[in-house]
C-alpha cells in the first residue's frame, strides 16, 4: 500500500469509526452539524452540481448533513457520505478553491452513495479513480469560470504534491493544462 494512500486511508477510517460509536458526541464538542442548504445557497441551481446529480440535485442537497470541523480542509465520511468542512478554511481560504473543493467533494458524496470505496488502499491518492473523477469534475468547472491553465494547476497543487505527483494527477485526469507561456 502506498505510503500516501495508508495514512489517508488509516485517518479516514479512524474518523469513521468514532461516527459510530457514543463518543461521537464528544466530536461534536469540537464540530457544529447543519445541513447543506442551509451554508451553501443556490448549489441546487449550480450548472456543475446538477451535472453530478441530475435531477436528484435538490433532493440530495436538502438531505446532505455538513459537519464544520477543527481540522483539514474539506472532505466526505465515508461511513455515511456526509460533508466535511474546516470552519477556518470557509472563512481564510480563497473563494474560488473553495467553491472548486465543494464541486470536488459533492462528486465523491455521489460515489458514496453509488457504494464506491472512496478511501481504495489500493491507489495513491492521484491514481484512485473516485478522486481523478472529482478532480475531473472541479477541473471542467473551473475552466467554465475562466480560470487559466496555471490557475488550474495551482489550485490542483496541494501541500503534499511535488511537481512530479501534480503531472501524474493532470495526465491521469487525461486534460490539457499545459503552462502557459
Amino acid at each position: 500500500m502506498p505510503f500516501q494512500s495508508a495514512i489517508e486511508y488509516t485517518v479516514g477510517r479512524i474518523i469513521g469509526l468514532f461516527s459510530g460509536l457514543p463518543l461521537r458526541v464528544l466530536t461534536h464538542l469540537f464540530s457544529q452539524q447543519g445541513n447543506f442548504t442551509d451554508y451553501f445557497r443556490d448549489f441546487e441551481k449550480n450548472h456543475a452540481v446538477r451535472g453530478i446529480f441530475g435531477d436528484k440535485t435538490e433532493a440530495v442537497l436538502r438531505n446532505l448533513k455538513v459537519d464544520f470541523i477543527w481540522f483539514g480542509y474539506m472532505g466526505v465520511n465515508d461511513a455515511d457520505g456526509h460533508l466535511m468542512v474546516n470552519k477556518r478554511y470557509l472563512s481564510t481560504g480563497s473563494k474560488v478553491d473553495i467553491y472548486l473543493d465543494v464541486v470536488h467533494e459533492l462528486c465523491h458524496v455521489k460515489q458514496h452513495m453509488e457504494g464506491r470505496e472512496l478511501f481504495d488502499p489500493r491507489y495513491d491518492y492521484v491514481d484512485r479513480p473516485t478522486e481523478i473523477e472529482a478532480y475531473r469534475y472541479a477541473v471542467q468547472e473551473a475552466k467554465r469560470i475562466g480560470l487559466s491553465a496555471a490557475e488550474i494547476r495551482l489550485y490542483l497543487k496541494v501541500e503534499w504534491m511535488n511537481s512530479e505527483v501534480l503531472d501524474r494527477l493532470i495526465r491521469n485526469m487525461g486534460v490539457d493544462l499545459e503552462e502557459e507561456t
